[in-house]
């Protein structure tokens, strides 16, 4: 039996488990929810179920990982209560990964390819329109897609196939420095712009007032119940829980620290990145007169066109392309690394097979969400959307809050692993220890949470199927 691999440092385990959280919900998805929702008190309000909601449910998944020294293929087995069928979970694991590589591998794609163009010049001079069609003619391409999406493929495939020490963990600290480096130099230039005060007092200024906005009392009620829903959604969603992703990194550290104060420093990174993302963001469209709620096109359309209109904005484009293709990156190549490791761990396989195993079923997978915005573009769901939507919604509305709600029943049920052995493994080592007075919290409140986001998650769909 091969000696399971190990991260060389404590820093390479909290770089490359922040750096499977840091991905395009943090610099995507995260400024145009905010900006829809308000700004600042949006902010507070996600930082506050980011505490209580995600990073005990990351605990969790690191101790699982740590304590059985597997990846979700076996750590169930080594854990779970003989004769129990938890194990039955970890399809739930591979599943979702595999799920969100199919359709996530085409958009880390679309950042790649923004790179290009932005170095060549695509967007010089594009107005908002101009870089619509930049966009549109790019998803209307198949062949290009497809290219870009396997050349994400490969650099992920490459990265795991070196091993976690000389590929995963080399490849990702050197990733992680270079965005945070690239984030400081666009977070400078964009706060320095003429106008930007705006935009920081939007964005760092709470006024609760905006989540209570509304003609009635109904209304009102009604706009703050969308606003903490959509804050518990992408706090619970950031942090890629519920796939087991956490837990293979959880496997390869050892047990010198406590779990809970290294869960805070990689949900503290995780926070830092989609913050700073927002002071790169909303400063330059309030320069510009750009509305920062302006949903998905945020980044591909409007951005760009906001960047060219800032001296030397070719530079400024490109390198914040750079910047969203790392965060993509690093999210690429954790995933794929548990991807590889549950198969090593679930059939007994050498890395170099497994790598090649999944290599071909990642391209082929993939292939779908490509060609859904084009060749099968005709292909939709009501109330949901295109190929991409439909593989999103049942990952991030089913397969997500479901697992979660797996890893904290089995770390608090007692015909599970049991609320003391995941206090004994998370609490073990230096640091900060697990609050033990919040077994009832985790027990029954963060369960409930994770089945509300599971049940709105369904709301809008059913009543788009109800009306038809």
């Amino acid at each position: 039996m091969q000696e399971r691999e190990k991260f060389a440092s404590r820093l390479g385990f909290i770089l490359i488990s922040a750096g499977c959280a840091i991905g395009l919900g943090n610099v995507w998805r995260f400024p145009y929810i905010t900006g829809q929702y308000g700004g600042a008190a949006f902010v507070v309000m996600y930082i506050v179920f980011l505490v209580a909601f995600s990073l005990p449910v990351l605990v969790m998944e690191f101790a699982i990982g740590r304590g059985s020294q597997k990846s979700a293929a076996r750590a169930y087995d080594v854990l779970e209560p003989k004769g129990s069928k938890w194990h039955f979970a970890k399809w739930i694991s591979y599943c979702g990964c595999m799920l969100l590589m199919m359709f996530y591998t085409v958009v880390a794609g679309w950042m790649l390819a923004y790179v290009y163009k932005s170095a060549r010049g695509s967007f010089v001079g594009a107005d908002a329109d101009g870089v619509a069609a930049v966009f549109g003619a790019m998803l209307s391409n198949p062949g290009e897609l497809i290219f870009w999406m396997m050349v994400v493929i490969v650099i992920g495939l490459a990265c795991c196939a070196a091993g976690v020490q000389k590929g995963v963990e080399r490849v990702t600290k050197v990733m992680m420095v270079c965005l945070l480096a690239v984030l400081a130099i666009l977070c400078v230039r964009s706060v320095t712009l003429e106008g930007a005060g705006a935009g920081l007092s939007f964005y760092l200024v709470p006024d609760f007032g905006k989540l209570f906005a509304g003609a009635t009392p109904g209304e009102q009620v009604a706009n703050f119940g969308q606003a903490a829903y959509a804050a518990m959604g992408q706090a619970f969603f950031t942090m890629s829980l519920g796939v087991g992703s956490m837990m293979i990194f959880g496997s390869y550290i050892g047990k010198e620290r406590s779990l809970m104060g290294e869960s805070l420093r990689i949900g503290a990174l995780d926070t830092f990145v989609a913050l700073m993302a927002g002071l790169i963001i909303f400063p330059a469209c309030f320069a510009f007169g750009v509305e920062p709620g302006a949903g998905p096109g945020l980044v591909f359309v409007t951005l760009p066109s906001v960047f060219e209109q800032m001296p030397l904005g070719q530079l400024w484009c490109s390198l914040f392309f750079v910047f969203m293709s790392f965060a993509a990156l690093s999210t690429i190549i954790a995933v794929f690394e548990n991807l590889i490791a549950f198969t090593m761990d679930q059939w007994d396989m050498p890395r170099s097979k497994a790598v090649a195993i999944n290599g071909v079923l990642l391209i082929v997978l993939s292939l779908p969400c490509a060609l859904g915005f084009n060749v099968w573009a005709g292909f939709t769901l009501p109330g949901i959307g295109d190929i991409q939507s439909i593989e999103d919604f049942i990952l991030s509305n089913n397969i997500l809050p479901i697992g979660a709600l797996v890893i904290c029943l089995f770390c608090t049920m007692k015909n599970g692993w049991g609320w003391d052995n995941f206090i004994a493994e998370a609490d073990m080592g230096k640091g900060l220890k697990f609050p033990q007075w919040t077994r009832v919290y985790m027990k029954y409140v963060v369960p409930a949470l994770i089945v509300i986001v599971l049940i709105m998650g369904w709301v809008p769909v059913v009543s788009v199927w109800m009306g038809a």
